[in-house]
């Protein structure tokens, strides 16, 4: 609570524009570029909406552009015409809002995991530091290898897919110098679980016995290739646990609902809203971390093993351990 608090006070206190928004009518629009239900990224945005809507009366509402690039601007555009503020989750916004947002000063966008600099006040980037979060993912895995073997799959060849990668691999190196990372497999589709079901098998028949899966809805194909093989999965963005408790052993969670609703209700108390910046979640703000599932469902992590990953963590909060990044 107190990371979160401070991360508040922190965006209130960098630069404010604009006056107290008012709650009640606040209308916000949450854009994302393919759709709900990946139990992840996207929902944990909606589900941070969802949050806005019950605390505030915000009047919010979503679009999904399923993965159709002739829908990111449209889409962009017909939100910030009704909308106070836009909220476009995904890197596909890029060009759409490079675009939209100058001739649309009068709205105020959020761009959720990728950084834009320089395109005006009205935009906020919020980037995260899913390497360092990676990392412990990675010490874990390779810490509950009995092949000292394990494996990641990605939703694309991007620099922030490889962010996550490059995190995991220092992680499992980290926890056993002779083990093995095998080379990611990209399925280049976040829409399709039985990619990333093939995917992962190809991985357990190489040899892995823990696959952590960034692949948005593609991973969860994963765990049930984990299922299916007696083998064990890492989930990614919200604590997906509750998914299949018997093989993911934890999550890397970027706690993405929890940033847009820090930065909206920041705005709607005080008026404040960090335009023209680009905000780091990393680990220090606690939006970036494991999830272990709760106390009912079997934790295969043991206690000692969780407080040699807290150890870490710490570490890496205070400079100790410098975790590569693609960014």
């Amino acid at each position: 609570m107190k990371k979160l608090l401070s991360v508040l006070l922190t965006l209130v206190m960098i630069f404010a524009l604009c006056a107290p928004a008012g709650a009640e009518g606040l209308k916000v629009a949450l854009c994302v570029a393919e759709t709900l239900g990946d139990l992840g990224f996207y929902d944990s945005a909606n589900e941070g909406l969802k949050r806005l809507e019950a605390d505030f009366g915000v009047v919010g509402s979503v679009v999904e552009c399923k993965s159709d690039a002739s829908m990111y601007q449209v889409a962009l555009v017909e939100a910030a015409e009704t909308h106070d503020i836009v909220v476009a989750v995904g890197w596909q916004f890029w060009d759409g809002l490079t675009a939209v947002a100058p001739e649309m000063p009068e709205t105020k966008f959020i761009f959720v995991d990728n950084g834009l600099d320089g395109v005006g006040d009205n935009l906020l980037s919020i980037v995260y530091a899913e390497n360092q979060g990676s990392f412990l993912a990675g010490y874990i895995a390779m810490k509950l290898s009995e092949n000292a073997t394990v494996g990641v799959i990605g939703g694309e060849n991007s620099d922030t897919i490889n962010n996550f990668i490059v995190g995991y691999k220092q992680g499992a190196l980290h926890a056993n110098p002779e083990g093995t990372v095998l080379d990611p497999i990209y399925t280049d589709d976040y829409e399709a679980p039985d990619k990333g079901k093939e995917a992962a098998l190809s991985l357990y028949s190489k040899g892995a016995d823990v696959v952590y899966q960034v692949a948005g809805k593609t991973g969860l194909g994963v765990f049930e290739a984990a299922q299916e093989q007696g083998k064990y999965a890492i989930g990614v963005d919200s604590d997906q646990k509750y998914v299949n408790p018997e093989v993911i052993i934890c999550s890397m969670m970027k706690k993405v609902g929890d940033s847009v609703y820090d930065v909206i209700s920041a705005y709607i108390a005080n008026g404040t809203f960090a335009g023209g910046t680009i905000w780091e979640a990393d680990m220090s703000t606690g939006l970036v971390g494991l999830g272990y599932g709760d106390d009912t469902m079997p934790q295969q992590v043991s206690d000692e093993l969780k407080a040699e990953v807290e150890a870490l963590a710490q570490q890496i909060i205070d400079g100790a351990i410098t975790v590569e990044s693609t960014r």
